[in-house]
């Protein structure tokens, strides 16, 4: 897949829909890349411009030391958007990726056309955790914490079931880059948009997994309750990375709200 250089580092990314399509932009979670949104591009890329990309330190992206907040990541993206010569997006993050978009969506407004904020949070308390999870994956690696973080991403149910969202997206995180994930955990860390997303006017969905223990329903609600208009849906029976769990509901959810801010 194609790369470019953007926020002085190379982002790799990808693009699919029709020329001239408003375009739809997704942002991966922690710990995964790009791929994590392979259902639900297929749906969207007859009527819109898919454009999915993986943060710095994942996948095919540059791996990035140094201290740094989610406002870089914000200008990671509008690099990116810058390179490729678009203007303005429909916005879809999840967990990390919906940091993010909150981010992008206070630091660049005139480049939003609707938000959707999945399975995340304005503020990750305590900042000692992220810190301690980046300190074992650069010493340990990525297999240290990958079973407790596939218990976060997926219901028991779904990882019983086997489902091959299940054993790609544990691939994938087992060869992140360690350097990469403990960058983004620090960035995490420090995370706090709690004023801020305030002054949000962009058209937000908010959706959250009602099973999700990384960012539960009531991260969902103060979300709801700090962005105004905002819309908040529950998916019941789900946990995290819902775009693999419960592609067909959230793209629903997605389709829905679209229709209503194209």
């Amino acid at each position: 897949m194609p790369t470019v250089a953007a926020n002085g580092h190379r982002i790799r990314y990808e693009v699919e829909g029709p020329a001239g399509a408003a375009v739809l932009a997704f942002s991966n979670s922690l710990g995964t890349t790009l791929e994590m949104w392979d259902a639900q591009v297929p749906a969207f890329r007859e009527r819109y411009r898919c454009l999915r990309f993986d943060t710095r330190g994942h996948g095919g992206s540059a791996v990035v030391t140094g201290p740094a907040t989610v406002d870089d990541l914000a200008d990671d993206f509008a690099g990116l958007l810058d390179a490729l010569a678009i203007d303005s997006v429909h916005f879809v993050g999840l967990s990390l990726g919906g940091m993010t978009g909150q981010a992008f969506a206070v630091k660049y407004p005139q480049r939003l056309r609707s938000l959707a904020l999945v399975s995340t949070t304005a503020h990750t308390p305590p900042p000692a955790a992220w810190t301690a999870r980046a300190e074992t994956v650069r010493r340990e690696g990525m297999s240290a914490i990958a079973d407790a973080v596939m218990q976060r991403w997926f219901t028991p149910a779904f990882r019983e079931a086997a489902s091959p969202a299940v054993g790609d997206n544990e691939r994938r995180f087992r060869e992140t880059s360690p350097e990469g994930y403990a960058h983004c955990c620090e960035i995490i860390g420090r995370l706090d948009l709690r004023e801020t997303i305030q002054a949000i006017r962009t058209p937000t969905l908010i959706v959250a997994g009602a099973l999700d223990p990384a960012t539960p329903p009531s991260m969902a609600e103060d979300l709801r309750s700090r962005i105004g208009g905002s819309e908040l849906l529950v998916l019941s029976g789900a946990a995290h990375l819902l775009a693999a769990e419960r592609p067909g509901a959230l793209n629903a959810f997605l389709k829905a709200f679209l229709r209503l801010n194209v």
